[in-house]
């Protein structure tokens, strides 16, 4: 089918979600690249927004899905199912969590993540202790109860009523943080680094606040890293930034490489709350979505691509660092690893996205001002020299 034709049966047929979506629609796609209709090739910076880790068509995650399809795509986890024990045993070989329970999406495991903190207390005896502080500007997903977690009004206002009992307050401010606790206080659940609102890092000393808190408190400590989580910051988790460690944490988007699937991870004290008929998922957990997740998991610890992020990163900030006095238009280059965000002067992202992707390159932004950069972790510093080349040039012509 021509673009054209495409545009014109979304249209039709489709819910108006995303309204005008960007006028390209891809093939194929090859490690750093992606390939239109018409054979032309986009540089992807944007990862289908920090999902595609490995890049495009990654030999071990293609062979692991086209393997396990051939043998058993679902089977429901009434049965045992290696893939999913296997996949269970080294998310906790290589995190702090004790327990793992697979969803579908980072939506998902954050929900799960919610009721396990709310049904801690309860069995506990502490049914009133069901109040979650979040952070402002933060995203948590697009469920009911993740909306009203999400500190963002432009996702809450057209759903409310919201779910009760969702606290915000600012990132980086502790004393604002312990003003918001009370007796019916059951969990902080937070970002270490916030993406949809534009890469907002938390502080290392907040961050310790945040755990001193919660140890003193008898809080659960709730870390959602479904899009800084596996290796994104230049570390396999993003908590590892900060010296400590939360009691529950969630992953998604990049963990299959681009296959639907979440995660809740727990540690073993909190886990133990979830007894057999409290949680479900017909499709989490299926061989298919564990098989590629071994895959993309297994590479990015094998080949190190935590450590290349980081360095990958350290190139991009230190690089554009030296050109910040010469353009004023660029206000602040913030982030960790490959979670980047160029925050400028003026309301011109949109704008620099626009002429980014006419120069084939595939970025995001934030609002009026941010622009957001999330490669596969197996960018090359080649790569880098050429995002970061086109990006000057476009502030020029601007």
């Amino acid at each position: 089918m021509k673009l054209d034709e495409i545009i014109k049966k979304d249209k039709k047929y489709f819910m108006n979600t995303y309204g005008d979506r960007v006028p390209v629609c891809f093939s194929h796609g090859e490690g750093m690249l992606l390939y239109d209709l018409d054979g032309n090739a986009y540089h992807d910076f944007f990862s289908g927004i920090a999902v595609s880790a490995l890049g495009h068509s990654h030999p071990a995650l293609v062979d692991a899905i086209c393997e396990q399809a051939k043998k058993l795509v679902h089977c429901s986890s009434l049965y045992y199912i290696e893939q999913q024990a296997n996949l269970a045993e080294l998310i906790v070989n290589n995190s702090c969590a004790d327990k793992v329970f697979f969803a579908n999406s980072g939506a998902e495991a954050n929900e799960g993540a919610i009721k396990l903190a709310r049904l801690y207390f309860k069995k506990k005896g502490f049914p009133e202790r069901f109040e979650i502080i979040t952070l402002d500007k933060s995203f948590h997903g697009r469920t009911l109860a993740t909306i009203a977690a999400t500190g963002q009004d432009k996702y809450q206002k057209p759903y409310s009523p919201l779910t009760p009992k969702f606290n915000k307050v600012p990132i980086n401010d502790p004393k604002a943080l312990e003003e918001a606790i009370n007796e019916n206080t059951c969990a902080i659940m937070l970002e270490p680094i916030q993406g949809e609102s534009g890469v907002n890092p938390a502080t290392y000393e907040y961050m310790q606040a945040v755990r001193e808190l919660c140890d003193k408190k008898g809080i659960i400590l709730i870390f959602d890293e479904v899009q800084c989580g596996l290796g994104r910051t230049g570390k396999l988790f993003g908590y590892q930034h900060y010296g400590i460690e939360p009691d529950i944490l969630t992953l998604a988007k990049a963990i299959a490489g681009g296959f639907p699937m979440g995660a809740l991870c727990a540690k073993d004290f909190v886990a133990q709350a979830y007894e057999p008929g409290d949680h479900g998922s017909t499709f989490g957990g299926n061989p298919l979505a564990c098989n590629a997740a071994m895959a993309v998991l297994s590479t990015i610890i094998n080949d190190n691509l935590s450590e290349n992020a980081a360095r990958m990163g350290d190139f991009f900030f230190e690089t554009m660092g030296k050109f910040k006095d010469k353009y004023p238009l660029i206000k602040e280059v913030r982030g960790k690893g490959l979670m980047i965000g160029i925050e400028f002067s003026e309301p011109i992202a949109k704008q620099v996205n626009k002429k980014l992707f006419e120069h084939k390159y595939l970025l995001g932004t934030s609002g009026e001002n941010i622009l957001r950069i999330l490669p596969p972790l197996i960018v090359t510093k080649d790569d880098m020299d050429g995002l970061i080349k086109v990006v000057l040039d476009v502030l020029e012509d601007i």
